[in-house]
């Protein structure tokens, strides 16, 4: 009988879920996420080992990092979480545990819980997107995570803006050192800022606010979704999916749903768009889910 243990390691809390052989949640725990490395690897150790008790069985361990492990050098890469770059985080916590641990990026584990048995379950290719402070994606095909040669597969946010208009110049500068990544207007902080300036952090309350006649609010929103559009209608135009779920705080925005088919046809390179476009079943378990289903049934 197998059990699976998923971990979400986040920049401030660390949740670990243990999944039935039905896939059922047995057990769900959260903590803060220590800021030193070696501090939290132990206290991930704990967690399973705590869980494990509880079932009173072994279980497989699967984690989700805002990273990638380079399969050049060994090391978590790319992780806005600076304390994991740098470290072989695999084999360090595998140590502590004293078996195989499978590691994938968060948005990746997201894209998987969803395919699995999400909202997006038995469909051949899934384009999973989180939009949230960052903007986060992952591909799903049969059933797998693409994760591409350098394990990069789905980094939409650092890809660049589609088809950029003359108001859109010159770029926004992105964390990652470059210009017009697409993070930088589509996620959640682009949205806030979008309607109340640069320091604006909070999109949730922008619906609400349209609603009742903020000008700004609406804009922001019109603007956002149009950006959005154009992106996903350049990843269609590439990977051709068959589903796109959002997760992340925006994935409560229903005119998504409503206007960005419409809005992304003109933009993928075909007759017909019809992928589905749906929220996320799971909520905020749908990382932790995923990271545990990097394990596959064994019994």
């Amino acid at each position: 009988m197998t059990y699976r243990i998923g971990i979400d390691l986040g920049g401030t809390k660390t949740e670990i879920l243990v999944l039935g052989p039905d896939g059922r949640n047995l057990v769900r725990r959260r903590a803060a996420t220590p800021a030193d490395y070696h501090t939290a690897l132990t206290m991930m150790a704990e967690m399973v080992r705590g869980a494990e008790a509880e079932i009173g069985a072994i279980a497989t361990v699967g984690v989700g990092i805002p990273g990638t492990i380079s399969p050049a050098t060994g090391l978590v890469k790319n992780a806005n979480s600076n304390a994991l770059n740098g470290h072989a985080f695999d084999k360090d916590l595998g140590l502590l545990l004293n078996r195989e641990i499978r590691v994938a990026n968060d948005a990746n584990c997201f894209a998987l819980s969803e395919a699995s048995d999400g909202a997006a379950a038995g469909a051949s290719v899934v384009f999973g997107v989180i939009l949230g402070t960052g903007c986060g994606a992952g591909i799903v095909v049969d059933g797998k995570i693409l994760e591409g040669r350098h394990r990069i597969a789905g980094e939409w946010g650092h890809t660049p803006l589609p088809w950029p208009r003359p108001d859109e110049l010159p770029l926004r500068s992105c964390w990652c050192g470059r210009a017009g990544c697409l993070e930088t207007y589509v996620s959640g902080t682009a949205l806030a800022q979008q309607a109340d300036g640069p320091a604006a952090r909070d999109a949730t309350l922008l619906t609400a606010r349209a609603a009742a006649g903020d000008a700004a609010a609406a804009q922001a929103l019109a603007i956002h979704v149009e950006r959005l559009a154009r992106g996903l209608g350049a990843l269609a135009t590439l990977l051709d999916p068959d589903v796109i779920v959002f997760g992340g705080g925006l994935s409560d925005l229903a005119h998504l749903y409503e206007q960005l088919p419409g809005l992304m046809a003109p933009y993928v390179f075909s007759d017909v768009f019809t992928a589905k476009i749906v929220p996320n079943k799971h909520g905020d378990s749908s990382g932790v889910r995923g990271a545990a289903w990097l394990w596959p049934a064994l019994d």
